[in-house]
């Protein structure tokens, strides 16, 4: 069981770090998208038709620092999702499976008889104990009436 649980655990930082490397992915396209500068790739052959206002992106040298930034965090990211994912077990047999959940269902199905014998026992007390009450009542009852005549 303990094993099981390491095993979610696993699993769970998994999903945790896969969010994390698409928040920054997602991050990293809107930072390229949103503050680059339109700039000419070849020649004269496709103008420039559109410019951005100075404000709206970065100097060419703090355009590239911030890209070599994004790549070493998406490159960390994408190492540490690796790690986690070679550090899964390997899939069970579908034969070892198979055998531990028909023992899983075997331990139920006694787990569930146990519980209606229980249930069936804790009936029984009840109305044992309900009777014996209902019969000191009744001689108590029959007490006070002799007593009071």
């Amino acid at each position: 069981m303990l094993q099981e649980l390491s095993h979610m655990d696993r699993i769970t930082q998994l999903q945790d770090e896969i969010q994390q490397l698409l928040t920054i992915m997602a991050s990293t396209i809107v930072y390229l998208t949103s503050r680059a500068n339109f700039v000419q790739l070849n020649g004269s052959e496709i103008p420039i038709t559109k410019q951005r206002n100075p404000e709206k992106f970065d100097e060419p040298e703090a355009f590239e620092a911030n890209k070599k930034e994004l790549v070493t965090d998406l490159m960390v990211k994408a190492k540490q999702v690796e790690y986690l994912i070679q550090s899964l077990p390997e899939p069970e047999p579908e034969e070892e499976q198979e055998k531990r959940l028909r023992a899983l269902d075997e331990e139920m199905t006694l787990a569930n008889q146990e519980y209606i014998q229980a249930v069936a026992r804790s009936k029984d007390l009840h109305s044992q104990i309900s009777s014996v009450l209902r019969l000191m009542l009744e001689e108590t009852d029959s007490g006070l009436v002799t007593s009071t005549k």
